[in-house]
């Protein structure tokens, strides 16, 4: 099993800190979310998440039932005929992106309304995996092999979201979101996304680092 450095890691998230945070918008951030939760939640089928929900698991984007189903077509494709088809992949990618707009928005991150197409400051990126360098039967165990990174993330989760509570109180009296607060809950939502790029997008036969850069 080989450990990636996460300079060298094939999945890349960043977003881009705000200088102001619009404290109006803050304060009413989940009423205000409530029409894009529902569409997010119609298209994955009931249930997406929220970036430090990856950061809550992290950014976390599908329903868990539609990424079960997804991992295990996917890790069929690689076993049997060692091809994964671009076309799910770029949808998959294209939902990861909205999802993590979405849970960007919900957690402070940024004030822009998330959009369903373009990328505005939420920046994710996976490359697409040559198939025929995947192992076959590593997919059907990957799931496994991630525990320790699920018991890890379970605490960053419970941290962030605490750091979350306490970055809406700053920016309510300062109009500024603390950037040590951002860049952690960030990091949580970029070790998820590499944890769900491993064990259940099946891009990467890498072990994802124990890592928030």
């Amino acid at each position: 099993m080989i450990v990636a450095t996460a300079q060298s890691y094939p999945v890349r998230l960043s977003i881009d800190y705000p200088e102001r945070s619009d404290r109006f918008t803050v304060l009413l951030r989940i009423v205000l979310a409530i029409p894009i939760l529902i569409v997010l939640g119609l298209v994955t089928g009931g249930g997406g998440s929220s970036p430090a929900g990856d950061a809550g698991e992290g950014v976390r984007t599908t329903s868990s039932g539609f990424t079960a189903g997804l991992a295990v077509a996917t890790a069929f494709m690689i076993a049997v005929r060692r091809r994964y088809p671009r076309w799910w992949f770029d949808f998959a990618l294209a939902l990861d992106r909205f999802s993590y707009r979405v849970g960007a928005y919900l957690l402070l991150l940024r004030d822009e309304y998330p959009s369903t197409e373009e990328e505005q400051a939420v920046h994710l990126e996976v490359d697409y995996p040559d198939a025929s360098t995947l192992d076959r039967l590593l997919p059907l165990v990957k799931w496994l092999l991630a525990i320790p990174h699920y018991v890890v993330l379970v605490v960053l989760v419970v941290v962030a979201a605490i750091l979350t509570v306490v970055a809406w109180l700053v920016i309510l009296v300062t109009g500024r979101y603390p950037r040590g607060i951002f860049d952690f809950v960030v990091g949580v939502g970029r070790w998820g996304l590499r944890v769900q790029a491993y064990a259940f997008l099946l891009v990467t036969d890498r072990y994802p680092p124990f890592s928030l850069s």
